[in-house]
């Protein structure tokens, strides 16, 4: 795939021939005892992300530190590539207007030379076919590491200098729409979290209510059932029944369950009925991870070990307290889990917890506005998709 206008074979140029500097930084004598909350950003793996440099968590060197490091300080247009760990090969261009930075051990400065397109050659280091060059160019007995003459030695297709900047300006064209489209979805999660706090402490309501919530435990209103164990390997993509994991509670699913992803030939176990609330109650992590609550409104889904079931002994909008549980009882919730290595969260644990009981009617008003939010935010998420999806087809085929 070319652009109109241009002709001719691609020159083969490795890249320590168009790169004036490859090298890293290093830890600071004292290590993370230097680091101060301002003064020189000090770039980290995990700044470098999502073809893009994210600052959002960073640390910070005193001026006399990165004087002691000279020769790892970051430039405008550099190329910084990740070159240790589960990251290896994560890359990104610094932004035109960036002051100044330096970066850690595990962060590689490719500074090309003035003819060549920082925002060209990153991108081909985001292709598959990059990627693919990373991970054949890992050393160590672990293959967690690439070192500086085997990225140098790196072969690449490199067109005129007019090429390079078409193709790079199209590219960030497409680069600029997807964080545009993470904005919206970042800006609209943030949006369910600050309503949560104002519609669950009744700050604000919609026009039709009035008059004080009630007060009741959540063992008034809700009795409990425990999922059967069912593992992984049970799953098969043209099993019988639909099914749910415990796991699946954390990764593929928020506060409500719209389409069931996963499927089993197992029939035997606790099957769920419309109006339950799923609660993962088992972690290797932290307590706030358990602290996630989903409403499926679907019969007969097999619900997996590890799973604590909560069905309303009274008529609720189960929709309604994914939300109000999920969101505004979060931390509460977190503060009944138990146990160090692996902590639990069950039912007699929060069975005492005081929650609010509104009537049905301003539940289902409230939950069908969090749920339109959430449709929304889903339907962003498949634009997001298609923008990465163009992107991944050009990486592929504008690139030899």
């Amino acid at each position: 795939m070319r652009f109109p206008g241009f002709e001719g074979e691609w020159e083969v140029k490795k890249l320590g021939e168009i790169a004036d500097k490859v090298n890293s930084g290093k830890t600071p004598l004292g290590g993370e005892t230097v680091y101060t909350k301002e003064g020189i950003i000090f770039i980290r793996s995990q700044n470098v992300n999502n073809d893009r440099l994210e600052l959002d968590n960073s640390v910070f060197i005193p001026e006399s530190v990165n004087n002691q490091m000279k020769n790892s300080i970051v430039k405008p247009n550099d190329i910084l590539l990740n070159i240790t760990g589960a990251s290896l090969g994560r890359s990104c261009v610094v932004f035109n207007d960036f002051k100044i930075a330096n970066v850690n051990q595990h962060v590689c400065i490719i500074r090309l030379s003035q003819q060549y397109n920082p925002r060209f050659i990153q991108p081909i280091f985001s292709s598959n076919k990059g990627q693919i060059i990373f991970n054949n160019l890992q050393t160590g007995s672990g293959r967690e590491g690439l070192n500086f003459e085997s990225i140098k030695g790196i072969k690449l297709f490199t067109p005129i200098s007019d090429e390079q900047q078409k193709i790079a300006s199209f590219l960030s064209l497409i680069d600029e729409r997807i964080q545009t489209q993470n904005k919206i979805i970042e800006e609209l999660e943030s949006l369910i979290k600050g309503l949560s706090e104002k519609l669950f402490s009744q700050k604000n309501r919609f026009i039709e209510f009035t008059g004080d919530w009630e007060v009741k435990r959540l063992g008034d209103i809700f009795y409990s059932e425990k999922g059967k164990g069912l593992s992984k390997d049970k799953l098969t993509p043209n099993g019988k029944y639909e099914c749910v994991l415990y796991g699946e509670l954390y990764t593929k699913y928020k506060e409500v369950i719209c389409n069931v992803v996963s499927k089993t030939n197992e029939e035997d176990g606790l099957k769920s009925q419309i109006g339950d609330l799923l609660i993962p109650s088992s972690t290797t992590t932290t307590g706030i991870d358990l602290a996630n609550v989903t409403a499926i409104d679907k019969e007969n889904v097999l619900l997996g070990g590890d799973i604590t079931v909560l069905r309303s002994k009274e008529k609720i909008n189960n929709i309604f307290y994914a939300y109000y549980l999920s969101n505004y009882k979060k931390e509460e919730i977190a503060s009944y889990t138990q146990g160090s290595t692996i902590v639990h969260l069950y039912y007699n644990h929060m069975k005492n917890m005081t929650i609010d009981f509104p009537s049905f009617e301003e539940q289902t008003k409230i939950a069908r506005f969090f749920s339109s939010i959430d449709i929304k935010i889903e339907t962003e998420r498949k634009i997001l998709e298609e923008y990465q999806s163009q992107k991944q087809y050009l990486l592929q085929n504008l690139f030899i």
